[in-house]
């Protein structure tokens, strides 16, 4: 027999080995939390189709923020569920609605010993649950909804935001923020563009975490699934309009656009694990059919591979304290 000279599985012989020449590498500091405040809420509640995840009161929300900045993770991402939404979300806007307030309970709390991250969108915000104001004939009207985001934008920098998370899709989104900060004093405070944000099935579990108004679709915004080449026209303009960073959404049913983002962007890039793709694994774990642990660190590291520099995901505390453990 020929036997072989070329072995590959020298460098697999071993854990301390496998560790030696692993090429990607999941760190702590590499994920950021996502999490809900739910205003007027007195406990926090339970999201039934996102097991594990909750939406916080203002002191559950400063625990939590406090225990992921001790497991290490790289930030937090803020969302916002008001007791009352409007035509224009306006208590987006208002800096005593929720998302605000909480931010800066959260920065009270942590300081800068973590990045704290806000999403600017008005879809928590409105009674019809689009990202933007809607036109007399219902569509969203793209340029009047800027001139919210601006006024989100300071609001948000104001309340102790150091990254701001513009998520409506909407076109020219990071250059009039941009511009609205700089021009407010907020020079410091960074922009991370959803530059490439895909109208998928995997936000549903999101709607409920939102109380989302919905009705319809966001597909006149959010980008086609389809398509690839738009996401790099989509970078493009964020990278001149000056986002600091960029990222896709989803992650895992998008690992191509992501691979094609990172290899194109002078700026850091992130990945969402959305919704859907966290309470499938989930569900998939709980009747047995997963290894929970083990399918959870190699989707993370995965999108990792692909491209991200930063990693967005609702096990950010929970995988950030096993990987210290090792």
């Amino acid at each position: 027999m020929a036997f072989p000279t070329q072995r590959p599985r020298r460098l697999r012989t071993t854990p301390a080995m496998r560790r030696l020449v692993a090429e990607t590498e999941l760190r702590p500091r590499h994920l950021v939390l996502p999490m809900f405040v739910k205003e007027g809420a007195t406990e926090p509640q339970p999201i039934a189709s996102m097991p594990g995840v909750v939406q916080h009161t203002r002191d559950s929300l400063r625990k939590a923020a406090a225990e992921a900045v001790a497991a290490g993770v790289g930030g937090l991402m803020l969302f916002g569920v008001p007791a009352r939404r409007d035509a224009t979300g306006s208590a987006g806007v208002d800096p005593d609605g929720v998302l605000n307030v909480a931010l800066a309970d959260v920065r009270a709390e942590v300081g800068d010993t973590t990045v704290l991250m806000s999403d600017l969108c008005l879809d928590e915000f409105t009674d019809h649950g689009h990202c933007g104001l809607l036109d007399a004939e219902g569509r969203v009207d793209n340029d009047a909804t800027l001139a919210v985001y601006a006024e989100m934008a300071v609001a948000q920098a104001a309340a102790g935001a150091h990254l701001l998370g513009p998520s409506g899709m909407m076109d020219g989104q990071v250059g009039v923020i941009r511009e609205v900060l700089d021009a407010a004093g907020h020079h410091d405070t960074g922009i991370l563009a959803y530059t490439a944000k895909y109208a998928s099935a995997f936000y549903g579990p999101f709607r409920e975490a939102v109380d989302s108004q919905l009705s319809g679709d966001r597909k006149t915004y959010q980008q086609d699934g389809a398509n690839i080449r738009e996401s790099l026209r989509e970078l493009a303009l964020d990278l001149d309009e000056g986002a600091d960073m960029v990222m896709v959404k989803p992650a895992m049913a998008y690992l191509d656009v992501l691979r094609a983002v990172a290899e194109n962007s002078h700026v850091p890039v992130a990945a969402y694990q959305v919704s859907g793709e966290y309470s499938m694994i989930e569900a998939a774990a709980a009747n047995g059919w997963l290894d929970r642990d083990r399918t959870i660190l190699e989707t993370l590291t995965g999108i990792r591979r692909a491209g991200a520099d930063i990693v967005l995901t609702y096990w950010a505390t929970e995988v950030a304290g096993r990987l210290d453990r090792g």
